[in-house]
């Protein structure tokens, strides 16, 4: 594949080309006719191509770079279900005009990758929109995103995703299969909606806000950064069981959602 121009690292343009990968990828979600299907960076429509095939409903294929929008409107000039859309993702969201039980899919750019996602998982009060994501990641960055507590990869992307979302790691892509070759290799994640969310938090930027606090001195004790959460009231951390003395990795992902309902109860 011949780029129409150089890869904008201000973007985060590192475009697949592997189409064995990209069979893969499409394969997980089973895509049906009756499905609306959004992708996130469609490049120059290698994802794109192999999405139409399995014929859906509706395409939804948002690319930010003016030229390679153009280029994919030439390209899928004949396709009756498929809408590009010159813009970027994070405007979309905030917007908030897309179907319910969507399927999505993105090679996301490394620079805004966690941002997209922390967009996506705030998007919803309560039971997320969209039916599934499949998002390619640096592989670093999926790491944290997958992590369990207590491993050194765990913090403040896993505790957020898994509140309302089950995950799922697939496999590993090669940077051979880019162009241009990033310098690392990336992982494809997958994020399926929680039938049940157990903990009734309201507002997840709450979570955000708490988890934000707590991993401030990541390698301390909580006691410092709980107190200055709850002004200083150790009666909660009595409450919830909690050892203060514990570092926040060590702390279960149920324990930060418990943490974050005490949270808004008093400041919500």
């Amino acid at each position: 594949m011949k780029l129409l121009k150089p890869a904008k690292k201000s973007l985060g343009q590192n475009f697949l080309i592997d189409k064995n990968i990209i069979n893969k990828i499409i394969s997980i979600s089973k895509i049906e006719k009756k499905d609306t299907v959004l992708e996130i960076g469609s490049g120059y429509g290698n994802l794109t191509e192999a999405i139409i095939k399995e014929n859906p409903k509706k395409i939804y294929a948002i690319e930010k770079d003016k030229k390679i929008f153009f280029h994919l409107e030439k390209k899928f000039k004949n396709s009756k279900n498929l809408q590009i859309v010159n813009d970027d993702i994070l405007n979309i969201l905030k917007k908030k005009f897309l179907e319910k039980n969507i399927i999505i899919f993105g090679n996301l750019p490394y620079n805004i990758s966690t941002q997209i996602l922390s967009s996506l998982i705030h998007s919803s009060k309560s039971k997320p929109w969209y039916k599934i994501l499949i998002f390619m990641f640096q592989k670093e960055v999926a790491d944290r995103i997958a992590a369990k507590p207590g491993e050194k990869e765990f913090g403040r992307l896993a505790i957020l995703a898994n509140f309302n979302l089950d995950i799922k790691r697939h496999f590993n892509v090669s940077k051979n299969c880019f162009l241009p070759r990033p310098k690392v290799d990336s992982t494809i994640l997958s994020f399926i909606p929680k039938k049940k969310i157990n903990y009734n938090i309201k507002n997840s930027k709450n979570l955000e806000a708490v988890t934000r606090i707590l991993f401030s001195a990541r390698r301390k004790m909580i006691n410092k950064s709980f107190l200055n959460i709850f002004n200083g009231d150790k009666s909660i951390a009595q409450k919830l069981n909690l050892d203060l003395s514990l570092r926040p990795e060590k702390l279960s992902n149920e324990m930060f959602y418990k943490i974050t309902m005490e949270y808004e109860k008093l400041f919500n």
